[in-house]
């Protein structure tokens, strides 16, 4: 007979010092993965190459991975 209780739906915290932080250092994780194995394939230079190319849309997805709720 009584309504239920309303509560206010919570909202998602989006912090952007943390959404950047979790695109900058999930590319350069990527980036220094991608040094290692060029090292040991005998370039670094290839290495970061590809690590850089590879980071960023890996950071893109990771970011919104993490903070996709949030949008």
């Amino acid at each position: 007979m009584l309504a239920p209780r309303m509560e206010p739906t919570p909202t998602p915290k989006l912090s952007l010092a943390a959404a950047g932080s979790v695109l900058i250092g999930s590319t350069a994780a990527m980036i220094v993965l991608c040094i290692a194995i060029g090292w040991l394939a005998g370039s670094v230079a290839w290495g970061f190459l590809v690590g850089a190319i590879l980071g960023i849309p890996f950071g893109i997805f990771m970011t919104y991975k993490r903070y996709g709720h949030a949008l």
